[in-house]
């Protein structure tokens, strides 16, 4: 029996990832969480509770077992150096480290298709670049690099750069973002919408994450984009999010050098608004086009998307209209 924890199992990814690997012969599914009542799916199997921030907790917490999903994450859009660095980098770290000590034998890591400068982004190995206005963000590709190092020394790691997520369950994301930001009319199009949206329904990612734990045993590092059937334009996914939720469409455009200024001076004034900004430069590098596409992942994962990105939107937005009732803010609000 194949023993596989997944932390975060409480949170969007972590959800879906255990709800696909529950259930699954040959496989024993641990969901590691802070709060076993939050559990969005049923699962009768073991749970270990606790806070990744705890080091006894995490020294713990990998033992008897043979492959970590990765899932646990504290995000934020703008900001928070200090918060991510401490809910989301250290705890993370802690956790590599503590599996490599086990004996973990494979480390499946949730990533962003955002990480890697956007010439390079289609290559999923490609290195990721911080980008000093995105704290969250640096700190994702520090945790790349960690498990790069640590990849050949009896660790297997499998690193799954994912789009944009949507679909039911959803955490903070760009869509719940954008929406009540087109709604204010003064939203522009960013280089005419012509960049892809790489949108992946959260139940597809859980197929990524089943094909990467059957995978075949390897001793390097491997990364792989993660993304649904097809890649749409920003234009068409605006354009649908108009037709199915009435949001006006932007009435203008520009480059994407004057939308990085703008947001760099919005930014700048956010300190003395009480609202979170309406554009950031997070928002607009996740509208630069990645060009990635499934086809590593389809070849040696054997990873086939299911879920086009109209039905991931379409059950993203009817759960929005149930559970949101105010603009989401750009960080996941301290617990």
């Amino acid at each position: 029996m194949h023993t596989v924890l997944v932390t975060g199992a409480t949170g969007f990814t972590g959800s879906h990832v255990l709800q696909r690997l529950d259930g699954q012969p040959g496989l024993r599914a641990i969901a590691a969480c802070r709060d076993s009542a939050r559990l969005a799916v049923p699962f009768a199997g073991e749970i270990r509770s606790g806070d990744l921030r705890d080091a006894a907790y995490v020294n713990g917490l990998c033992r008897g077992v043979d492959t970590v999903c990765q899932c646990a994450a504290w995000t934020s859009l703008h900001g928070h150096r200090r918060d991510s660095r401490e809910r989301f980098l250290e705890p993370v770290l802690r956790l590599i480290d503590a599996a490599h000590a086990a004996g973990v034998r494979r480390f499946i890591n949730v990533s962003t298709t955002s990480a890697a400068a956007p010439d390079h982004s289609a290559d999923a190995d490609s290195a990721g670049i911080p980008r000093r206005y995105w704290p969250h963000l640096c700190n994702v590709v520090a945790i790349e690099e960690r498990l790069r190092a640590l990849a050949g020394t009896g660790f297997s790691v499998i690193n799954l750069r994912i789009g944009l997520f949507a679909g039911n369950r959803y955490g903070l994301g760009l869509l719940p973002i954008l929406l009540p930001r087109l709604r204010t009319h003064l939203v522009p199009w960013v280089a005419g919408g012509r960049t892809g949206m790489p949108i992946v329904d959260g139940r597809d990612i859980g197929q990524a994450f089943l094909r990467a734990v059957q995978a075949p045993a390897s001793a390097a590092y491997r990364s792989y984009n993660i993304v649904g059937p097809t890649v749409p334009s920003v234009r068409e996914v605006i354009g649908y999010l108009h037709a199915e939720s009435g949001c006006p469409l932007p009435h203008f455009s520009v480059p994407f050098p004057a939308a990085f200024a703008f947001a760099w001076l919005l930014e700048m004034l956010d300190p003395l608004l009480p609202w979170d900004p309406l554009v950031t430069r997070s928002i607009v590098h996740l509208l630069r086009d990645t060009q990635a596409d499934n086809d590593r992942a389809r070849v040696e994962l054997g990873y086939e998307p299911e879920y086009g990105w109209r039905e991931a939107v379409r059950t993203q937005l009817g759960e929005m209209a149930q559970r949101q009732r105010r603009p989401m803010r750009m960080a996941v609000p301290p617990d």
